[in-house]
């Protein structure tokens, strides 16, 4: 199995999104990365708005782009129908990109879509969830899976990003979400 930095993937899938129009957002871990400190990640998280007309198209792209890899149309349509995930496996570096779908009922969503942040990645625009939605999403995870991990990336998010962050939207976003107790442990 070949070891590539898997910013390379990324930002290979970032321009095939970019070409396709398809609009996204990095999250998890590789935002971590940008906005927090980092960490090692074993795959890539991307919340994507998609619609059942480009599933064939993306496809063929990401196939295209990395000829040992696998997607399953049939999963992709399905993760669609119920606003799930599906995934795209890069056999050779093992890197597993995690594509979400945008779930437009929830205008939390559409928000962070609205405020991603673009970063270039080996000269590639790639467009990451911003540091204050990524604080948030982390708290929510917590919340649910009590999981330690979420929280140091909430926290290290907060440190290094801090003086860059709108406070007044976290502290708003925090309380219509029921999480401004955990949010008060890092200001």
């Amino acid at each position: 199995m070949e070891q590539i930095d898997p910013r390379h993937l990324l930002a290979g899938i970032a321009k095939i999104l970019n070409q396709l129009r398809i609009p996204y957002f990095v999250t998890g871990g590789m935002a971590v990365l940008v906005w927090g400190r980092p960490r090692f990640t074993a795959d890539i998280d991307i919340v994507i708005q998609l619609k059942y007309e480009n599933i064939a198209e993306l496809k063929n792209a990401l196939l295209a782009f990395r000829k040992k890899s696998y997607i399953d149309e049939e999963a992709a349509k399905e993760a669609i129908r119920n606003k799930g995930e599906f995934n795209f496996i890069d056999v050779e570096s093992g890197v597993k990109t995690d594509f979400w779908i945008l779930k437009e009922s929830e205008p939390i969503i559409l928000e962070q879509l609205k405020r991603r942040v673009v970063k270039k990645i080996f000269n590639e625009r790639v467009y990451f969830i911003s540091p204050e939605d990524l604080i948030l999403n982390k708290l929510i995870w917590y919340q649910k899976s009590d999981s330690s991990r979420h929280l140091e990336d909430a926290e290290s998010t907060f440190k290094i990003s801090g003086k860059k962050l709108d406070k007044n939207y976290l502290k708003k976003q925090a309380a219509k979400l029921g999480i401004a107790g955990l949010l008060k442990k890092f200001s």
